[in-house]
């Protein structure tokens, strides 16, 4: 039996089994793919938003070129019960699965439900009991986003919904809203969050920061912060977290290179960038959209859709006064359109998709040749479940919620402005 064969048989959980039980695709924990990045060292894997289905299938065929282990994730924002993409929490493993056994695709994928935002406190008892479907529908990894709120109140917000993640699922956390330059992340409320988590028992795979990024278009040349990401990540090491770095589209390539080679991040998003490929916008090397003179988006012709269905997409947005930011809410109502188009199109859709998403696992995230070790993970382990590698090392007793308050008043915090930022 080859390792990728023993890797089906014990490799999957137990919601993937139950949905797909006859299934070639393997789709794994995100606790797997964390591990396989830790262990080849100084790499990180794409965590790309399926925003569309040409980026779930360019996205698996790039990692499969690279042998690189991958994640294809979304946000509540695009594609929960307000979605604004065709993809969703409820269907992305599905499209993944069959997307998978189409195209015989043997590197390991995880099903990521990313920023599942928790903006008020009185949110948690609704995902107390929304989260479980998610993971009936096949989700195998997922970032409890509470960053909204204080620091007191992101830790509590995540160990309260703790209980309703499964043990071997993927698990991460974020602090510091995405704000950009505003607002970072320092290394006091990063260690709170994840040392009060540690006290109850919770041991996150990954921590998202405000690092300097944003999400959507980047416009500002600031971008990604390394060496505040590097120091953060350094205070947490004692606790076995790795960084997911979100706002990736619009840095540079030189940029992702260093926070691959001197932060301890295993987990990039790409999402904007990866809309703008497979419409077949013009981007410059790294995928931030190129506007012209009157900021408006740039079509390359004869790649991406038609100009028929771009000139349509248009249309639409001038009707709904959406500005280029908003043009991600095209995604839900023009995916038949899209998928209408004669297979040329399509493929060429996807190929861009491929081709952009290949050049980051292979030449700047240096995730190639990845896969094998995360299936060696899964036959070290013997199991779907990877275990923990950390250890308890917070006291719960000064971790109670009176005592979490308390250490929340006296934190070095930066929050930056107020305001409801996109996620």
């Amino acid at each position: 039996m080859s390792d990728f064969d023993k890797a089906i048989a014990i490799g999957r959980p137990p919601n993937i089994v139950k949905l797909f039980p006859n299934s070639q695709a393997l789709i794994v924990s995100g606790k797997v793919i964390n591990r396989a990045m830790a262990a080849k060292g100084r790499a990180m894997t794409i965590a790309a938003n399926g925003r569309n289905n040409f980026v779930i299938h360019g996205a698996l065929r790039a990692a499969q070129k690279a042998n690189a282990c991958l994640i294809i994730e979304i946000a509540r924002s695009e594609g929960g019960a307000n979605a604004y993409c065709p993809t969703n929490y409820w269907n992305i493993a599905r499209q993944i699965d069959a997307a998978c056994n189409e195209m015989a695709i043997t590197v390991p994928v995880a099903v990521h439900a990313d920023h599942y935002g928790i903006k008020k406190v009185g949110d948690i008892d609704f995902a107390k009991r929304e989260i479980p479907t998610l993971f009936e529908a096949g989700i195998t990894s997922i970032a409890i986003d509470a960053s909204h709120l204080p620091d007191a109140d992101n830790l509590l917000a995540n160990i309260a919904l703790h209980e309703f993640i499964p043990s071997w699922a993927g698990l991460e956390t974020e602090v510091g809203e995405i704000k950009g330059a505003q607002g970072l992340s320092t290394v006091d409320d990063a260690k709170f969050l994840i040392e009060g988590l540690n006290a109850h028992g919770i041991f996150a795979d990954w921590i998202a920061l405000n690092n300097g990024t944003t999400h959507g278009l980047e416009a500002s040349g600031q971008g990604i912060q390394v060496e505040l990401t590097a120091d953060i990540h350094r205070h947490l090491e004692p606790f076995k977290v790795w960084g997911a770095q979100h706002g990736t589209s619009g840095n540079s390539s030189d940029r992702l290179r260093e926070i691959a080679a001197k932060t301890r991040t295993t987990k990039a998003n790409v999402a904007t960038a990866l809309q703008m490929v497979s419409w077949g916008l013009k981007v410059n090397d790294y995928g931030n959209a190129i506007l012209d003179d009157n900021g408006n988006f740039i079509k390359v012709s004869g790649q991406g859709m038609t100009e028929e269905v771009w000139q349509e997409m248009l249309a639409y947005a001038h009707k709904n006064n959406w500005q280029s930011g908003n043009f991600k809410k095209l995604n839900l109502p023009f995916e038949p359109r899209l998928m209408g188009q004669p297979r040329e199109i399509r493929e060429r859709m996807i190929q861009r998709v491929e081709d952009f998403i290949y050049n980051l696992l292979a030449n700047v995230f240096n995730a190639q040749d990845s896969a094998p070790l995360a299936i060696e993970t899964i036959i070290r382990a013997g199991s779907y479940d990877v275990g923990i590698q950390a250890a308890r090392l917070a006291d719960p007793a000064d971790w109670t919620e009176e005592k979490i308050r308390a250490r929340a008043a006296d934190l070095i915090t930066n929050n930056g402005p107020a305001g409801d930022f996109d996620d």
